[in-house]
């Protein structure tokens, strides 16, 4: 069964052209190390919570909205190999600084408990 990498990002909304120009190459690269499928999603609809929200987990300020992505991978050993292969790509090293703050993304790695 298929593995998720899930990630939620706060992008500042100045930025949604060059967030959007690193993660079409970031998903050539996911693809290229065997992932399935890659989704980025630019936050539309994204309501404040009354305990907690996307907007809290990521500490989103009042110019930036929420992305949230997923990788999909037939397994946990290629997306092991393949995110391994990510770190090490020297493509990484001649992309930008990420048009973001990554110290407020949050990640995860998922085993699919339900699929339809």
């Amino acid at each position: 069964m298929s593995y998720i990498d899930g990630y939620v990002v706060p992008v500042p909304v100045g930025n949604k052209a060059a967030y959007k120009a690193m993660a079409e190459k970031t998903l050539v690269m996911f693809k290229e190390f065997g992932a399935t499928r890659v989704v980025e999603c630019w936050g539309d609809e994204v309501p404040d919570g009354k305990v907690t929200d996307f907007k809290g987990a990521v500490k989103a300020e009042d110019d930036e909205v929420v992305v949230f992505s997923w990788v999909e991978w037939p397994d946990k050993a290629t997306r092991d190999a393949g995110q391994k292969k990510f770190m090490e790509d020297p493509r990484m090293a001649e992309m930008a600084a990420a048009p973001f703050d990554g110290k407020r993304m949050i990640y995860g790695g998922f085993t699919v408990l339900l699929e339809g």
